[in-house]
């Protein structure tokens, strides 16, 4: 055996808002190491073109549209996953929302639970659900969240999607620390600013988009694949030891 295992050969992975940016290099990046893939988003034809590209790896694939908000839903996502490729290993919480820019004493209710329920309430239930499948095959597993620099420092254009990302950091240690017995890990990457569409609104803007690079070690932001490498990393047996933690990936912005 390889005294770094990187293989998911063997391993069930599902990956939420798998469809584009950070969350389809992630999918794609799991198929790469050896990774069966289901895919998850809302937009049926999106995830047609990622399941195309996942196939064309060799590895088997679907794609559910789920709605993360919906519990029944995220319940569906998780009983296709193990119906059709046969049981869970890994669980990728990406799938996130951020309806509203700008000072956070103008953000309205709605858009307040929108943020709330899809990048925390969905994140911690379907990591439940995978716990639950996972438990059914005895070999434990790995759930890594997807977080983000804005759990670490407080933004004034985007207050609440800040708050629900510290929190994802939070569920992170929490499960970490429960579900260690169960031989599951939980660990988290918290990117910083990446050149998606989801992030247009700050990379676009010159004034944010010179914050987050001036003063970074690197000098730039990243593309979405350059996410992918960490989660591979604490979906195998190279990180068997390590759960709980939140990894960084921001070009050296936060020293």
């Amino acid at each position: 055996m390889a005294v770094a295992d990187f293989s998911l050969k063997g391993k069930v992975a599902i990956v939420t808002g798998g469809s584009r940016g950070i969350g389809r290099s992630i999918a794609l990046g799991l198929a790469e190491h050896g990774a069966d893939v289901a895919i998850a988003a809302r937009k049926p034809e999106a995830l047609e073109e990622t399941l195309a590209d996942l196939k064309a790896t060799g590895r088997r694939a679907i794609a559910v549209p789920t709605n993360v908000r919906d519990l029944d839903a995220l319940q569906n996502l998780v009983d296709t996953t193990k119906r059709e490729l046969g049981r869970v290993d890994i669980l990728v919480n990406n799938a996130a929302t951020n309806p509203f820019f700008g000072p956070i004493e103008n953000i309205e209710e709605r858009a307040w639970d929108a943020i709330m329920n899809t990048n925390v309430k969905s994140l911690f239930f379907v990591s439940k659900m995978a716990r639950a499948a996972m438990l059914e095959h005895g070999d434990g597993g790995a759930i890594i969240n997807v977080s983000s620099v804005g759990g670490f420092q407080a933004s004034d254009v985007i207050g609440a999607y800040s708050v629900s990302k510290s929190a994802a950091i939070m569920v992170t240690q929490v499960c970490a620390k429960s579900w260690g017995k169960d031989g599951i890990r939980v660990n988290c990457i918290a990117p910083g600013l990446i050149k998606t569409d989801f992030s247009k609104a700050l990379w676009d803007n010159p004034e944010i988009l010179k914050g987050s690079t001036v003063g970074a070690a690197l000098g730039r932001i990243a593309d979405p694949d350059e996410m992918a490498g960490a989660v591979v990393y604490f979906a195998s047996q190279a990180s068997s030891f390590v759960t709980g933690q939140t990894l960084v990936l921001d070009g050296g912005r936060i020293l």
